[in-house]
């Protein structure tokens, strides 16, 4: 086979010219070739990296991790999803993990070790550099998804008396910086934050200037054991950029960016997702047909029970369906509808829970307005249905029964792909994971009775 020759820049890559470089670099690892995939994937973004580590095989996958740091390095590494993170830790020497962890952010390095086994914990704290190992032991020790798990130690520290021109010189002089910060935070002689500067506003400001009096408005602070949620929540409602973090008795001991922040909203994000799908707030594209099944059969067994319950319910008019048959020809109608109503007003509402746009304060308004809704979908859609009803079976009474049921169906749905999910989120429960099933089930239960129950009182 011809050599694939790839013309690549330290400049961003297009999708055509990133996709053949990485097809190249995988027919180069197949070969064995280290120095042609270093040479091809050296301008490659690590989290275009890390996507095709996640979307090839895993004979190819083994086949890079083989290249060692000719594939892996630091960036790379803390951008590989969680599903592989581990079977790519196991592939690779200490040595290469070593290396490819020695000049990551403290943050990044916790990303990497809090979710693995303890032998695989062990392994990567003991290829860090000491300082490292400690700074991540220390992390480690506060609450899974708290603060002080997604800070990062590195920071730009200055007393809140200096000048700007103080802090200036004392940039220039210092042995290490972080790679990236935004703010220099200002603290007082026990160490506790009172206020932070942007670089945009030290590099603008006189040199005689005092950073008190240029500091940010927008200054707050978060401690350590608080939940990464709310951290995320902060940044997002404030605009935050970074933000100190500090312990209980108010010293500083980290600070959070807004990457970090960010990360989360799209981990909370797509793990709500994922819980309304019912496949598991883990799932992933590279999961095995185990995983994938394992986390998907619960769910399935759930709804197989729920549906059973709907059919109870329609067990209990076999008499009716026996004497009008095309009742039983617009009975997915109802479900179909009423299913998909729910959906949409259930979506809503988890989201608008998760983002706390929907509280206590304004959840009767949010219900009315569902109310509304449902009723207004509902009388539409009945006009439609029990028209097409009418003109389909020569039955106008049949019509008027699918319209009302309909009217029915659409209300329950609306309310309940509200109500539900507020209930749960008032007892303590993750709305996103519980409230799909009893929203349908409560949907398909009413609209089958209320269909079924309707025809046996208006059509016999």
């Amino acid at each position: 086979m011809a050599e694939t020759t790839v013309r690549t820049t330290p400049d961003a890559l297009d999708a055509e010219l990133l996709e053949a470089t990485l097809d190249a670099a995988l027919d180069a690892a197949r070969a064995g070739d280290a120095a042609r995939v270093e040479a091809l994937l050296e301008p490659v973004h690590p989290a275009d990296v890390a996507d095709l580590l996640e979307q090839v095989s895993q004979d190819d996958r083994e086949a890079l991790l083989a290249m060692g740091s000719a594939v892996i390095d630091g960036d790379v590494l803390s951008e590989i999803s969680d599903a592989i993170r581990e079977e790519v830790l196991d592939a690779l020497p200490d040595d290469v993990v070593a290396e490819a962890l020695r000049d990551l952010d403290s943050d990044d390095l916790v990303d990497i070790v809090e979710d693995l086994e303890a032998e695989d914990q062990g392994r990567i704290l003991g290829a860090m550099d000491a300082a490292d190992r400690v700074a991540v032991e220390q992390a480690l020790a506060w609450p899974e998804h708290s603060a002080g798990r997604l800070m990062q130690r590195e920071l730009v520290v200055a007393p809140e008396h200096w000048t700007v021109g103080e802090t200036i010189d004392f940039l220039r002089k210092a042995d290490h910086l972080p790679d990236q910060f935004y703010h220099v935070i200002l603290v007082d002689p026990r160490l506790m934050p009172v206020g932070y500067v942007t670089l945009g506003r030290v590099l603008s400001s006189g040199r005689d200037a005092k950073l008190r009096d240029i500091s940010e408005e927008s200054f707050r602070t978060v401690t350590a054991s608080d939940e990464e949620a709310d951290v995320a929540y902060i940044f997002n409602q404030y605009h935050l950029i970074s933000c100190p973090v500090v312990d209980g008795a108010g010293r500083l001991v980290g600070v959070i960016t807004i990457d970090d922040a960010m990360n989360v909203l799209d981990e909370e994000h797509e793990e709500d997702m994922l819980r309304l799908a019912g496949v598991g707030e883990e799932s992933s594209i590279s999961d095995g047909i185990w995983d994938t099944v394992k986390s998907r059969l619960p769910w399935l067994a759930i709804s197989l029970v729920t549906a059973n319950i709907g059919a109870l319910v329609i067990s209990q008019f076999e008499a009716v369906i026996a004497r009008i048959v095309v009742l039983a020809a617009l009975m997915p109608v109802v479900a179909a509808m009423g299913g998909n109503a729910a959906t949409q007003s259930l979506t809503v509402a988890v989201r608008a829970l998760a983002t706390r746009d929907l509280t206590g304060a304004n959840a009767w308004r949010v219900v009315r307005r569902e109310l509304v809704v449902g009723l207004i979908n509902g009388l539409c859609f009945a006009a439609v249905m029990g028209l097409a009803a009418w003109l389909l079976f020569g039955a106008p009474m049949v019509g008027s029964v699918i319209g009302l049921a309909l009217i029915i169906t659409l209300i329950v749905a609306a309310l309940s792909g509200v109500l539900v999910p507020l209930l749960l989120n008032r007892l303590g429960f993750d709305p996103a994971l519980s409230s799909g099933t009893f929203v349908i089930t409560m949907t398909d239960v009413i609209g089958f009775f209320a269909f079924l129950g309707l025809a046996s009182v208006m059509l016999i």
